[in-house]
């Protein structure tokens, strides 16, 4: 069995549904501590042919907390009216617009204020939309307590709790997992590399690595399709 596990990302970058669908069952965390500065709860859009960051406002709370236990601010309703007027304005002359902003409202509409049950709607929406079929689970949902372990134990614990043979991970672990290390202990270390994907954005340059509204924004479900399969594992 093929296995990946993720933090809870916001409307990520197609690579993390090419992880998604590349393996077998996919952890998302939600008992881990909340990171600043990451990308849990914001990503990159295209705004007249720049990058340009939304958020997700959360509530200012413990630096300890896990992100299922981060809160969005009590104006959120106001700041997702901001988000979604903020996404017309930068792709209303997109080809796929009409389908996508109401799938963007849809999600942006959860009436959850948890940040993570906020996130994972949104994931699940986005899996569902591209017809992802991969089983999904919540690392808080395991048979195992993973806030005991660290860095390369916490994924092998996860890895043995449901005896993934192989576990694929993003490229950029390269340096953080050893494949001797999972070799020892009965499963096969994959890294996943996002191969180049350029697509047109408004006849002006490519700008890349931005988050899934863009590629849903200008792409056919079945060209997201062939993207998905567009990597390569070492």
């Amino acid at each position: 069995m093929k296995l990946a596990i993720m933090q809870p990302y916001f409307l990520p970058y197609i690579g993390y549904f090419q992880l998604i669908n590349a393996v077998d069952e996919f952890v998302i965390y939600d008992n881990i501590q909340y990171t600043k500065k990451g990308w849990i709860n914001r990503n990159r859009i295209l705004v007249n042919n720049q990058d340009q960051y939304i958020s997700l406002p959360i509530k200012k709370d413990s630096d300890y907390l896990n992100v299922n236990q981060r809160i969005l601010t009590d104006d959120f309703k106001k700041e997702k009216i901001k988000i979604l007027n903020k996404l017309k304005g930068c792709y209303f002359k997109a080809p796929y617009y009409n389908d996508i902003i109401k799938l963007l409202k849809d999600i942006l509409d959860c009436s959850s204020q948890n940040l993570f049950e906020y996130i994972y709607n949104s994931i699940l929406k986005i899996v569902e939309y591209i017809s992802i079929d991969t089983k999904i689970l919540l690392s808080s949902s395991l048979d195992c307590n993973i806030e005991e372990y660290k860095a390369e134990k916490k994924v092998l614990i996860i890895c043995k709790t449901l005896n993934a043979s192989q576990y694929i991970n993003p490229i950029g672990g390269v340096e953080l997992y050893s494949r001797e290390y999972f070799k020892l202990n009965g499963i096969d270390l994959k890294f996943l590399q996002t191969e180049k994907i350029v697509y047109p954005q408004f006849k002006n340059e490519f700008v890349p690595n931005l988050s899934i509204i863009d590629v849903l924004m200008f792409n056919s479900k079945e060209e997201i399709n062939l993207m998905l399969n567009k990597y390569t594992l070492i």
